[in-house]
């Protein structure tokens, strides 16, 4: 990175850094309301981090070769482990790295070269579990820090793509983006931002790494003798179209 890049980049670092404590210091009650949630499915773990900032960000480094965003929805179970505290390294990620490693062509490192955000940081044992989490607070008052959550990841994600020089983005899982699904609010963010022209055409939408959805949709959608990049390009941009027009 030049020293415009790498001050851009740490600015939308340190803005991400301060969103998760901010969120985290406004929602006292998260932790508990987390575990309460945790304790009633099998098996039950120890919440350690209600809202999770990706650590992995603190590695980069002005020497850092970064080529691509990845989107995930929301930190699970590992990611917000202690010892980890960073995004997509449980099975999903295991997933997406060897999608990666069996395509070289596309030249990415999935653990070097690529930084990921999420939807939003607040921690579920499952997604779709961000509903039943909000079910919990009775005050309302999560319900409406999750989709500001959603709002201002959405704008972390355009800054991160400027500060990088609109390297390819891609959002992984559009399922819950459609309207009254989880990610609404991130979804009514980037149509906004959209038409405003400030994502351009370097942002793409995928099925999730989970259950090999992204591989299968892949495959199925894929022409004979097409050169995996350009079904990816092709593919990816006509989710997005779908989905943020």
């Amino acid at each position: 990175m030049n020293k415009k890049t790498w001050t851009k980049f740490v600015e939308a670092r340190d803005e991400f850094r301060d969103e998760v404590e901010s969120l985290r210091a406004s929602l006292p009650a998260l932790k508990a309301l987390q575990q309460k949630l945790v304790d009633a499915r099998s098996p039950s773990y120890q919440v350690e981090t209600s809202v999770v900032y990706n650590g992995a960000l603190d590695e980069v480094n002005p020497d850092s070769e970064i080529k691509m965003i990845l989107v995930a929805d929301n930190p699970g179970r590992r990611e917000q482990a202690a010892e980890n505290r960073r995004y997509l390294v449980g099975p999903s990620g295991k997933i997406a790295d060897k999608f990666f490693r069996e395509n070289p062509s596309l030249g990415i490192d999935f653990y070097r070269i690529v930084i990921i955000l999420n939807k939003t940081p607040v921690h579920t044992p499952r997604t779709v579990e961000l509903r039943a989490l909000c079910a919990l607070d009775k005050s309302g008052a999560l319900g409406a820090a999750l989709e500001g959550s959603q709002i201002r990841m959405a704008r972390l994600l355009q800054k991160f793509m400027k500060a990088l020089c609109d390297i390819p983005a891609w959002i992984i899982g559009y399922s819950e983006m459609k309207k009254g699904g989880i990610f609404d609010a991130y979804t009514r963010e980037l149509v906004t931002m959209q038409k405003e022209g400030a994502l351009g055409e370097t942002l793409f939408l995928y099925r999730h790494f989970s259950m090999n959805q992204f591989t299968i949709d892949l495959k199925q959608r894929r022409i004979p003798d097409e050169p995996v990049q350009e079904a990816l390009r092709r593919i990816g941009a006509d989710y997005r179209r779908k989905y943020l027009y």
